[in-house]
């Protein structure tokens, strides 16, 4: 489901995209490398191998809009603050300096936003109860609030345009460790495959926090998926068998709960983000909200603990 953004309210909490001080370039190495030795996220050029001015007129092209390719929306957010003189400071880190990492400063603090708590107003649901009104004609039914009989009012346009990586607030999570929205642009970051996944870039654990990202949390570094063996003509899943006739995948409806397998890598069946994670469109919701979560209150507005609950009500 689509959840309203508040245009004003966004407008007054957007942050500076300037994670780190300008002329830093501590914010970049989780992409780059500490020395500027990777093809950021498999796609951009290595930039230790670039000149000064090079490096000078990608920055000032990404900030304008005007160059780059896959990495184009996330540079862009981290460009938009500098000064000329900010992009000059990082060249000469990156090309006098051996690429050694500036003094890191620490990330602006990102606040956590209820987008829907426009939608969930006691006055607004009031007003939209049908339950409360005598009458009740076609112009309250259906979503587009108007009579049936007119085809003039339509849907209006759903535009996915958001800030750039690193310069939006982020939005406070529907439910408990209900799957957090994107809160910026995904240009240039979808589609999502096995091969190419540009939310691992500033996403993954060790480089989240530099960034001012949102962590990949430990569930996703989690296999919970049965065991699954075919040996001497019988499938064997968590140590029972289960295949009993041929061509029968097993029943595991004796199985509660399959050991969870913790890995040092993201696991596979997590590979497509925007499968869960989904862009958000600003747009006014055409009806209340009346849904009301437990328990969203500290940190799980922002972040997860599923790990830690996922066996309740199963052991």
């Amino acid at each position: 489901m689509k959840k309203v953004m508040r245009v004003a309210l966004l407008g007054s909490l957007v942050v500076s995209s300037a994670l780190y001080a300008s002329s830093s370039t501590a914010g970049c190495v989780g992409c780059h490398g500490a020395n500027f030795e990777k093809h950021a996220m498999g796609k951009s050029k290595v930039v230790k191998d670039m000149s000064k001015a090079d490096i000078v007129a990608a920055l000032k092209g990404y900030k304008a809009g005007t160059y780059g390719g896959a990495m184009k929306g996330i540079m862009k957010g981290q460009t938009m603050s500098m000064s000329d003189a900010d992009m000059s400071a990082i060249a000469d880190s990156i090309k006098g300096a051996s690429a050694t990492p500036a003094t890191t400063t620490a990330p602006v603090a990102k606040k956590v936003i209820d987008i829907n708590e426009k939608v969930s107003d006691p006055s607004r649901i009031s007003k939209e109860d049908l339950g409360n009104k005598k009458v009740v004609d076609e112009t309250v039914l259906g979503l587009r609030k108007t009579t049936l009989f007119d085809e003039d009012v339509a849907p209006a346009d759903v535009k996915y345009d958001r800030p750039a990586p690193g310069t939006a607030p982020r939005f406070q999570r529907a439910y408990v460790n209900a799957p957090p929205m994107i809160p910026h642009s995904v240009e240039g970051l979808l589609p999502i495959t096995q091969k190419n996944n540009q939310c691992l870039g500033c996403h993954m654990p060790e480089v989240a926090k530099g960034v001012g990202a949102t962590p990949i949390p430990k569930s996703h570094f989690t296999n919970y998926r049965p065991t699954t063996v075919y040996k001497n003509g019988e499938l064997i899943k968590e140590g029972k068998k289960v295949g009993i006739a041929k061509g029968d995948m097993g029943n595991v409806g004796d199985i509660k709960i399959a050991k969870a397998k913790k890995l040092n890598h993201l696991y596979q069946g997590r590979f497509n983000c925007s499968q869960c994670h989904a862009p958000q469109a600003n747009v006014q919701t055409a009806v209340a909200n009346t849904f009301q979560p437990d328990g969203l209150t500290g940190d799980l507005k922002s972040s997860s603990n599923l790990v830690d609950v996922i066996d309740e009500g199963v052991k």
